[in-house]
C-alpha cells in the first residue's frame, strides 16, 4: 500500500464530483440529523472570490501532519489538485493544536482567504472567528465530528462512523472466516468517545460474520507517535491478534509494518492504499476527507456552495465512503459489495448493529 499521493488525488477529485451529484439522493442519518437547515442556509455572493480581491485562496487548518501520507495529507492533496488548474492558491497549516485553532483561523483571514477548511472537527474552537469582522468575507467547511453546532456561517460535512467501521469490520470478518482466524485488534490513537465508537463499530462488523470472535481494543495515547503505536500493536500481537486495524494518523505505517512482520492482516484508516508495498494492506477503508472537500470545492467553483447546511455522506449511496479488498476473491468482493448496498438501502441499520454487537 502506498501513501496518498497527488497523482491519486486527481482521481479522487473526479470521483468526488460524481459523489456530489449522487449525494442529492442521500437520506438523513438514523439519528435524525438534517441534510441542511432551510432556515439558515445561504449562498454567499461572489463565489468563489467571495471577498472580491480578484483571486481565490483556500485556507486549510489541520490538527495532524499534512505530510502523513494518508488521512490528513489527503485533505490538502484534494484541495490542491482541484485548485491548481483553476489558478487558485491553497494555504495549508498542519499540526494545529486545539489551543491555537482560533488564532490560526484569524491569521488565515488576515491573508484574505475566501474559504477556511478545517481538517477535523477537533479544531472547532476556530469557528467563532467566522463571526468576526476580519473573517466576514469567508465561507467555512467544517467536518461535523462530535456535537459541533450548526451556524449560518459554516457548511458541516459528516459521515457515519458506524456505517464506515461496521463495513470495515465485516470485510475483516470475511477474511478471518476464510483464513480460520478468530482474533482481531483495533489500535486507536486517543481514548475518546469518537474513537471508542469506531472501535465498537469495527467489533460489530467482525462479529456480524464471526459471532464468537474476540476483538481487542487499545489506544496508543497519540495518533502520530510511532513508538507508542508499535507498542500498542505489539501488545495485541502477543495476545494473538491476527488482524490489526491501525486507526491512526502519522503512526499508521509503523503499526502496519509491525503487523506485516507478524503475518497479520491490516486495514487502512481512511485512504485507498492497496497498491502500497511497504507496508502492505489487505483492506482499504476509504473515507478520506479530501474526497468530501473536493466535492464542496466543486460547488464553490460553481457559485452554489450553501453555508448554514449539513451534508451527510452515506455508505452505499455515495461513491465515498466505501470499503474494498486489496486482493479479494470474487466471492469476498460480492459479499462485501452486497453488505455495503444493504447499508445504503437501509436493509442493514448500522446504528442498530453496533448496539447489538458492539459491547
Amino acid at each position: 500500500m502506498r501513501p496518498f499521493q497527488r497523482g491519486n488525488a486527481a482521481k479522487v477529485a473526479m470521483a468526488a464530483v460524481v459523489v456530489l451529484s449522487l449525494a442529492a439522493c442521500a437520506s438523513n442519518e438514523a439519528s435524525g440529523s438534517e441534510q441542511g437547515s432551510k432556515e439558515t442556509a445561504s449562498t454567499p455572493a461572489g463565489q468563489p472570490d467571495v471577498n472580491g480581491d480578484g483571486k481565490v485562496v483556500i485556507g486549510i487548518l489541520s490538527p495532524g501532519d499534512i505530510n502523513d501520507g494518508g488521512y490528513f495529507q489527503s485533505f490538502v492533496d484534494g484541495a490542491e489538485t482541484f485548485s491548481k488548474p483553476k489558478g487558485w492558491t491553497v494555504i495549508a497549516r498542519g499540526n494545529v493544536s486545539t489551543a491555537d485553532a482560533l488564532s490560526a483561523a484569524r491569521a488565515l483571514c488576515a491573508q484574505k482567504v475566501d474559504m477556511i477548511a478545517l481538517g477535523a472537527g477537533s479544531l472547532a474552537d476556530a469557528i467563532p472567528a467566522s463571526e468576526e469582522p476580519a473573517c466576514k468575507n469567508t465561507v467555512w467547511y467544517v467536518p461535523a465530528q462530535g456535537n459541533i453546532a450548526q451556524t449560518p456561517r459554516i457548511l458541516l460535512s459528516e459521515d457515519s462512523v458506524n456505517q464506515n467501521l461496521l463495513a470495515a469490520g465485516y470485510a475483516a470478518g470475511l477474511l478471518m472466516q476464510d483464513n480460520q482466524l478468530n482474533q482481531a485488534g483495533f489500535v486507536g490513537g486517543l481514548d475518546v468517545e469518537f474513537e471508542r465508537r469506531a472501535a465498537a463499530a469495527f467489533k460489530s462488523g467482525v462479529r456480524s460474520v464471526l459471532p464468537d470472535a474476540n476483538v481487542l481494543t487499545s489506544f496508543a495515547g497519540d495518533q502520530n507517535d510511532s513508538a507508542k503505536a508499535k507498542e500498542a500493536t505489539q501488545a495485541q500481537l502477543r495476545q494473538g491478534a491476527k488482524v490489526i486495524y491501525p486507526y491512526l494518523g502519522g503512526s499508521t505505517d509503523a503499526a502496519a509494518r509491525l503487523a506485516n512482520q507478524a503475518g497479520a492482516l491490516t486495514l487502512t484508516p481512511g485512504t485507498d492504499r492497496c497498491a502500497s508495498t511497504d507496508p502492505t494492506f489487505d483492506i482499504s477503508v476509504i473515507f478520506d476527507p479530501g474526497s468530501y472537500l473536493t466535492a464542496a470545492l466543486a460547488q464553490f467553483a460553481d457559485g452554489k456552495l450553501e453555508i448554514g447546511t449539513k451534508k451527510t455522506w452515506k455508505m452505499g449511496v455515495d461513491a465515498v465512503p466505501t470499503v474494498k479488498f486489496c486482493n479479494g476473491t470474487d466471492e469476498q468482493n460480492q459479499k462485501l459489495d452486497q453488505f455495503i448496498q444493504d447499508i445504503g438501502s437501509g436493509k442493514i441499520n448500522a446504528d442498530d448493529e453496533v448496539k447489538r454487537l458492539g459491547s
